[in-house]
């Protein structure tokens, strides 16, 4: 099989390229490196330096290295930013990716998973979002990969994707944490908000203390729910997918998460059990945009396409998070 990647230097781009290259397929990356790291892929893939958005460039891959599948990740993903800069956000994560179905669909490809987010379904109010809950965004970043959800839909109907035969799978994530089992990579984006990056830091000594953003929510303890699932797992759900359309399966959406919610405060103390280390925090004032609870029901895709995860722990997830933090500011090779 022959993948395009794009983002694939990025953290979750980075964990799917190794698992398909440890499935012996030919990875193409296509990264600016603006917050990826060319150490993080692995040594059988192809590297290009550029823009996601590059018309000729992708259709240049594409043609040249007769790539029938691509996987998209290349995004802006910060909620906050996406707030005060929502134009930067609809410019990266539309139009960019629009160009680049554009291209990449007139030069034959066939197949592309979506990496979309739960952020698309605002703030839902149940215990447990599924595939056909309402899509309401509250912010500029949900909002911007929801519209491309309903490009890629429209696109896969209109002429261009007809003719084309063209087939996607849409992968709405749920918080994303955790580190590869072999500590090899790991997230490495310098401005990382996700909390159990974020305490790893405090943590391995590079900051000094953390920020719980509100403890009012009407939750258990005050603080956001979320529904963490380890980047390893997430990748094998793409491998699936793409396993699946590659072998005539249909064009499809589904929820990626475990279906257990965790606060703000459970978080920190999952931490401070895989560490040992008491953590120090303050409340602050809430975050822009963000919703204060978001669980998935996640059943659709263990059931249409096998997905069986292996790390869905907590404790888990937060070690390998931590145990990678250790190795990354410990190796001067990663700095």
């Amino acid at each position: 099989m022959k993948v395009l990647v794009t983002g694939g230097a990025g953290y979750i781009g980075s964990h799917i390229a190794h698992q398909m290259a440890d499935r012996d397929e030919e990875v193409h990356i296509l990264d600016d490196l603006s917050t990826g790291h060319e150490w993080a892929l692995p040594k059988s893939a192809k590297l290009y330096i550029g823009d996601c958005g590059d018309k000729e460039l992708i259709g240049k891959i594409i043609k040249d290295n007769k790539i029938e599948s691509c996987l998209h990740f290349a995004a802006k993903i910060e909620v906050p930013e996406s707030v005060d800069k929502p134009e930067l956000y609809y410019e990266n994560n539309v139009s960019k990716t629009l160009r680049l179905l554009q291209s990449a669909i007139s030069n034959g490809l066939k197949n592309f998973i979506f990496s979309s987010t739960a952020a698309t379904y605002g703030e839902p109010g149940i215990p447990l979002i599924s595939e056909e809950t309402p899509q309401v965004p509250i912010n500029p970043y949900g909002g911007s990969k929801l519209m491309m959800e309903r490009i890629i839909q429209d696109i896969t109907k209109g002429e261009l994707g007809r003719k084309a035969g063209f087939k996607y799978t849409i992968l709405r994530y749920f918080n994303v944490a955790g580190a590869r089992e072999d500590n090899s990579i790991g997230q490495a984006y310098p401005n990382a908000t996700h909390l159990i990056k974020v305490i790893s830091k405090v943590l391995t000594g590079q900051l000094d203390k953390i920020t719980v953003y509100g403890d009012n929510y009407p939750t258990p303890d005050g603080t956001c729910i979320r529904d963490y699932i380890h980047v390893d797992d997430l990748a094998l759900a793409h491998l699936l997918a793409l396993d699946s359309l590659v072998s005539g399966g249909p064009s499809n959406i589904f929820n990626c998460g475990y279906g257990v919610g965790y606060s703000v405060k459970q978080v920190i103390k999952a931490m401070e059990k895989v560490s040992g280390q008491k953590i120090p925090f303050e409340i602050g004032p809430r975050r822009k945009g963000d919703p204060g609870e978001l669980v998935s029901n996640a059943s659709k895709i263990r059931k249409s396409l096998g997905w069986k995860p292996k790390y869905g722990d907590i404790d888990i997830i937060c070690k390998t998070a931590l145990e990678w933090e250790k190795k990354f500011i410990k190796d001067t090779n990663y700095l």
